[in-house]
């Protein structure tokens, strides 16, 4: 189940969530979107319900219901104008009250009067009290949501510190003391706003990724009747095998085929190519693409679910949900350090009393102890990070799938390459003979729908539309057959099709290619299918290869293939014909050596492999196997991913170390000042403040990942 909740303030909040819905029974995991303020459960139903564990929720001090993303858009747009209020009647009165404060300030030193005085801290009271009641309301909430469902989170010693600093100055006024503390209370409250405003707007931006991915998502589609009239239906009532149309402008609500129409797609987000793409009949088409000229009909393959869209959706939710190891540390850090804070304050409240310093003053410096201990930046140091690296990653094409991918990626110094459809394109490519009439080559596509075999799927492809010939036979291991006005026809092996000799010629030429022959009576043609490499292959090898990274090919196919790739790339290390656990014990092998492995690959016989090694990737063209054993997919025809996600993760992990050294170092020097009294409640905010402002600017680094 999928979960709004209401009541997320911070990174803590995430790990009391989490692990309140852990300790009930019938719970399997919970995980916690700080970005979309989204809760995923997953529950047997045989041990619990959803109403428990919305009464769960609730009874920790978080309000549940059903998400719905444009209605945590809406919500985010109320809080973010809620803030604003807030923050806008925080300033105007820190700056009427700092008036009044100079003016105390100044006399203090000169001839102010008690009475004086006394007048400029009640005036300073009747704007301070009911300022710090409505702008401190973000804080004061969530402090008594937390503490009703007895826990504890980063606002409660905000919220503790400000109406200390508040009811303290009432009692000093009352008393005709010489200080008020109104303008620090107001003027910290003014700060932490500001810096909880900017935290939505982050949460909002980085959300903008995925909701760019819905925004591409169409609601309904232009669905062909039986009887051949066009009617506009729902996405949800569009069946497989139904025909749609795709008119030109519209984007694509489905996956599926075309069957009749040219036109020019933008499909950016599913080959990373920004030019539009020339498709026609049996070319695959893919919801959230645009028709940008022609009319298509489209026979659908998948529609409301199961979409290539869905699974890009999928793929960078489970990356903005995951948990790296120190994301994991971050979190328990950040869970124990509220009764810390409390605990220190106590102490040094007491501490101070004990030593002789009168109430009062040793209950600032408590209350600044409070403040300035604010695990914020703690909270933010790992979440930053990876939010900013999937963000990065995700407009490169890159999906991860697992918590403690980037750190993984970070780790590797070598990349083992499968060849066929990761190192070269999924789909092959086929010479077409010299000499090959264009209704020959038709008969010959038209005869290789009949067949099962590869090679003739891929002389299929290149004549789209055509339609099969009747009373074709297969001959297992050999060819298909069949008459045409009294003529036969075979497609096959060169010695099913008598074509030896053509096939050697060929051969000749293209040395790495398989070889398919055409009859048509006595003329015989040779096709050559031969793989292709990615466009941009040879550069992002060279590229690995520059950055110190040791490179190897582990293929299943013709060591005469595998090693002309290799010889293209200059990659000296390859082996070809290699079987599933010919690969499992090369990387066994290297990693006995101390190697840290980075496997891509996209076959079924890859999946091991990728599950072997150290960390793995996948092309999203992959079978479905291989990419549920990839630690990540990319999209697209060219190989640049890999190489930008190598970057990436090393830049993103040398930022989460950065960032966790920044908050421990924050408060290894932040702590004892606060304890020693040397600072006010109004500079711990702005350190505060500020300790979280740099941690976060620090993650925004993570988008300039250079190998």
């Amino acid at each position: 189940m999928d979960f709004a909740v209401d009541g997320i303030t911070c990174a803590a909040c995430m790990p009391v969530i989490e692990q309140g819905l852990a300790r009930e029974p019938g719970v399997d995991a919970a995980r916690v979107n700080l970005t979309h303020r989204r809760l995923t459960v997953e529950w047997r139903e045989d041990a619990t319900t959803p109403q428990r564990i919305v009464e769960r929720l609730t009874a920790m001090g978080f309000r549940a219901f059903p998400f719905d993303p444009k209605a945590v858009e809406g919500e985010e747009a109320r809080e973010a104008r809620f803030l604003l209020q807030c923050l806008g009647v925080a300033g105007f009165a820190m700056m009427n009250i700092m008036l009044l404060s100079v003016s105390v300030w100044s006399g203090n030193v000169t001839d102010i009067t008690q009475e004086q005085r006394d007048f400029f801290h009640w005036l300073s009271a009747l704007i301070a009290v009911p300022a710090v009641a409505y702008a401190g309301r973000p804080f004061f909430r969530s402090a008594r949501m937390a503490l009703a469902a007895r826990q504890l989170n980063m606002d409660v010693p905000i919220s503790l510190g400000v109406l200390l600093a508040v009811g303290m100055s009432l009692v000093e006024t009352a008393n005709h003391a010489t200080h008020a503390y109104f303008d620090s209370a107001v003027m910290l409250l003014f700060f932490l706003l500001i810096g909880r405003y900017f935290e939505q707007l982050m949460r909002r931006k980085t959300r903008s990724v995925a909701a760019n991915i819905a925004a591409l998502k169409a609601e309904t589609a232009v669905k062909i009747m039986p009887d051949g009239a066009l009617r506009q239906v729902p996405i949800a009532a569009i069946q497989t095998g139904e025909r749609v149309m795709v008119r030109p402008g519209e984007r694509v609500a489905v996956d599926g085929l075309i069957v009749a129409g040219r036109s020019a797609l933008d499909q950016s987000l599913v080959t990373g190519e920004t030019l539009p793409q020339e498709v026609g009949p049996g070319d695959a088409i893919y919801a959230g693409t645009l028709n940008t000229s022609g009319m298509l009909t489209v026979e659908v393959r998948a529609a409301a679910r199961g979409t290539l869209l869905d699974e890009v959706g999928r793929l960078l939710e489970t990356a903005l949900e995951a948990r790296s190891s120190y994301r994991r540390l971050a979190d328990r850090a950040a869970a124990l350090y509220s009764p810390v804070v409390h605990l220190t304050a106590i102490a040094t409240l007491a501490g101070w009393i004990i030593a002789g310093l009168a109430w009062q003053p040793s209950l600032i410096i408590a209350i600044t102890v409070l403040i300035i201990t604010c695990p914020c930046a703690l909270g933010l140091a790992i979440p930053a990070v990876q939010v900013v690296a999937s963000g990065a990653l995700f407009k490169a094409h890159v999906l991860l799938q697992s918590g403690d991918a980037l750190e993984r990626l970070a780790a590797v110094d070598t990349v083992v390459f499968d060849k066929t459809g990761t190192l070269t394109l999924p789909e092959p490519a086929l010479d077409r003979p010299a000499g090959l009439s264009d209704e020959a080559f038709a008969l010959a596509g038209r005869l290789a729908l009949s067949s099962h075999h590869p090679l003739a799927r891929a002389v299929a492809a290149a004549v789209p539309g055509a339609k099969p010939l009747d009373a074709a036979t297969e001959e297992v291991g050999q060819g298909v057959r069949t008459l045409v006005d009294g003529i036969e026809i075979r497609l096959g092996s060169l010695a099913f099709c008598d074509a030896a000799a053509e096939g050697a010629a060929v051969a000749d030429r293209h040395p790495d290619a398989s070889l398919i022959a055409f009859r048509h009576g006595d003329l015989r043609h040779v096709f050559a299918v031969r793989q292709v490499l990615r466009p941009d292959a040879t550069a992002v090898v060279s590229a690995l290869r520059s950055a110190g990274f040791a490179l190897e090919i582990l293929s299943g196919d013709r060591p005469e293939a595998v090693a002309t790739v290799a010889r293209t790339l200059g990659i000296a290390a390859a082996n070809g014909g290699m079987k599933p656990a010919d690969k499992i014990a090369r990387l066994d092998a290297l990693k006995a050596a101390g190697c840290h492995v980075l496997m891509v690959g996209d076959g079924l016989n890859d999946a091991p492999a990728l599950a072997r090694a150290h960390v793995s990737m996948s092309p999203i063209t992959a079978v479905h196997l291989t990419q549920a054993a990839a630690d990540a997919v990319f999209l697209g025809d060219r190989l640049a991913p890999v190489a930008h996600a190598l970057a990436v993760s090393r830049t993103a992990l040398r930022l989460m170390k950065e960032n966790l050294w920044i908050a421990v170092v924050y408060n290894a020097i932040a702590v004892p000042i606060a304890i020693a009294g040397l600072v006010t409640p109004l500079i711990a905010a702005l350190a505060m403040s500020g300790s979280s402002v740099i941690v976060t600017a620090n993650a925004l680094r993570a988008r300039r990942g250079r190998l």
